[in-house]
């Protein structure tokens, strides 16, 4: 299952980059023009065995935001084209290089942030630690997001028991129709 697993997410990562790179190059410049550099955030993440990478976004925030959890974001520090960009994960889309080099996967659960510290302790408990995060995951398309930790965990960790290809196909063709 892992070497399967990884193999589709590498194929699946390199054809997303390939197909979307005219986009990727428009949106690089469009969101340069209109909020400056840098374009692509890059922020600490907990990976698998809690190995801590950088998971990289295109930046919806405005320079000198928090560096808190999404649920933490104030309103008013997202970019007016942040906004759009949020809301059709196109903002995640730098993280198919993160699936690449694998820090990531395409399905998993959501890595978190190094002070999430309730968060990573309840994925310790659950072993959730054990698999790489995901750009999208189950609790995504369950609307469950980091404000409740343990049930956070408890999804995380029915992923795990359950995880296969068509499970992961199910959950990304889930996130692609929910907004």
């Amino acid at each position: 299952m892992k070497m399967a697993k990884r193999l589709f997410d590498c194929v699946c990562a390199l054809i997303g980059l390939t197909l979307l790179s005219p986009i990727l190059v428009l949106l690089y410049f469009i969101l340069f023009l209109s909020s400056g550099h840098p374009v692509i955030f890059s922020q600490l993440r907990v990976g698998r065995n809690k190995k801590l990478f950088k998971c990289h976004k295109f930046r919806t925030m405005k320079i000198g935001a928090p560096n808190v959890a999404t649920h933490e974001i104030s309103e008013n520090v997202i970019t007016p084209i942040g906004h759009t960009l949020r809301r059709y994960k196109i903002d995640e889309i730098p993280q198919l290089w993160n699936v690449l080099v694998g820090d990531m996967s395409l399905v998993g659960p959501r890595p978190c942030l190094p002070n999430q510290d309730e968060l990573i302790c309840e994925r310790d408990k659950r072993q959730v630690f054990s698999i790489s995060p995901g750009i999208t995951g189950l609790a995504q398309v369950r609307g469950v997001d980091m404000i409740d930790p343990s049930k956070l965990a408890d999804i995380d960790q029915f992923y795990i028991s359950r995880q296969s290809l068509v499970f992961d196909f199910k959950i990304i063709f889930n996130t692609l129709i929910r907004r």
